[in-house]
């Protein structure tokens, strides 16, 4: 290697060690930004290999093995119908994930979009947007989750879609806010003096900058989403059985715990709690480091 290629790479190698060093500084001093982010490797490295590993199939029944405690051979046990607890709530993480980033992707798209047009222009283009997100706001999530999935029916898409549409105001009302303030720095007039449509200006040069606060609360909608997703299935509005989802689990699994077989439910039930507190690990840790950076 010549010294000029040596010269090159070496600063390239210490910007690379520098970085690594300063994200390693950041997860001490967050040390629950750590937790969280080993929880959710835990569920993602489940998700993407445990139905490989599993030897019993989520739909496969075995009358003869209903509701066997948990043993070597079922660790989570069985059923009413003798399915294995374990192989369906393995299955199941990939139904919940795939809805929860689906409803997230969603909602942050359009919520940023239509937040980024009542930002920019105002006027009655932002008064229209933001009535609508205040009567949206004005019930709470589930609640609107649930009457949505009422209307449309109980598939997985329709939960997606009533799940996203109640979490589009919080990226709507965040997206403006950056906007607003975006709107009226020099970059901005610049883009506008140099001839740029609006369009270029909006969605180009300003809503780039002004995602950080809509990415932090999107860590945390996934983990509402898990929550939401479970809690309409467990009421009856979500997703139905057998299909293998958390909710349903915890639902099939409730009738079952006066009468003492309690893992039914409680592992589902764990599975979900776990989940969604690494979600919120995650998100509470960002936004406390991009607070931060902030001041």
């Amino acid at each position: 290697m010549s010294v000029e290629a040596a010269a090159a790479v070496h600063p390239r190698v210490a910007a690379e060690e520098g970085r690594l060093r300063s994200l390693w500084r950041v997860v001490r001093e967050h040390r629950m930004l750590l937790v969280g982010l080993l929880i959710l490797g835990t569920v993602l490295l489940v998700t993407a290999i445990g139905p490989v590993l599993v030897p019993y199939g989520p739909l496969q029944t075995s009358p003869e093995l209903k509701l066997q405690p948990p043993s070597a051979d079922h660790p989570m046990g069985t059923d009413n119908f003798g399915r294995d607890i374990v192989s369906r709530v393995v299955h199941g993480a990939r139904l919940d994930l795939l809805i929860a980033f689906s409803v997230v992707i969603i909602a942050l798209g359009v919520g940023s979009l239509v937040g980024t047009l009542s930002g920019y222009y105002g006027g009655i283009v932002d008064d229209v947007v933001m009535r609508i997100t205040d009567v949206l706001f004005a019930f709470p999530s589930f609640i609107l989750a649930m009457a949505i999935t009422a209307m449309l029916g109980n598939t997985i898409p329709n939960v997606i879609i009533a799940i996203a549409i109640a979490y589009i105001p919080y990226f709507v009302r965040l997206t403006r806010g950056e906007i607003l303030s975006a709107r009226e720095l020099g970059y901005a007039e610049a883009a506008r003096c140099v001839g740029n449509p609006d369009w270029r200006i909006m969605y180009i040069h300003l809503l780039p900058n002004c995602l950080t606060p809509s990415l932090v609360q999107a860590t945390l909608c996934l983990g509402w989403a898990i929550l939401d997703t479970s809690g309409l299935a467990f009421l009856g509005l979500g997703i139905r059985p057998p299909t293998p989802e958390w909710g349903v689990l915890v639902s099939e699994g409730a009738q079952n715990i006066i009468s003492g077989q309690w893992w039914t439910s409680v592992f589902p039930g764990a599975v979900i709690v776990f989940t969604a507190l690494g979600f919120n690990l995650v998100g509470d840790s960002l936004r406390d480091i991009t607070a931060r950076e902030e001041r």
